[in-house]
């Protein structure tokens, strides 16, 4: 019989936090991302008029980079030498992505609301896709259970 990775193994009490299962942590770490782009779309739109201003997004999240149970990065393995060398991520922490090409009014602001409003309507619509899968996969859970 294989021996079972060290990560999935259940706590000596017998219970499992739902939040060491990989599918409820990277839910959980995206939803925190649409909640942190939302926050910066806002100050965007916010800022339209505010001379030399620009806009700011987020990067999203690697799920490469993501581990159950938390942030840090995964050890990437390399089997071959020709294969490329694995970036590592950082600890948890959302990075702002770099804009490039805006377009700048004359007072330097470079928002552009039509822009900024597609992209708060796809956030929200991604959001809720993520809840959704969340709030299912509970439901699977308590169904498994026998507790519906």
């Amino acid at each position: 019989m294989a021996a079972v990775p060290q990560a999935l193994r259940l706590p000596s009490h017998g219970r499992m936090p739902i939040s060491q299962i990989p599918i409820f942590s990277m839910l959980r770490t995206r939803m925190q991302w649409h909640q942190e782009r939302q926050h910066l779309l806002a100050e965007n739109v916010a800022n339209a008029n505010t001379p030399e201003f620009k806009p700011r997004d987020l990067a999203p999240p690697d799920p490469n980079t993501m581990r159950p149970g938390g942030g840090g990065a995964l050890a990437v393995a390399r089997t071959s030498p020709l294969h490329l060398a694995g970036v590592s991520g950082g600890g948890g922490e959302f990075r702002t992505k770099a804009h490039n090409g805006f377009e700048v009014r004359p007072t330097g602001n470079a928002v552009n609301l039509e822009d900024e409003m597609l992209k708060v309507a796809a956030n929200q619509m991604d959001y809720q896709a993520a809840t959704a899968l969340y709030s299912r996969g509970l439901g699977l859970i308590k169904t498994a259970l026998g507790r519906r």
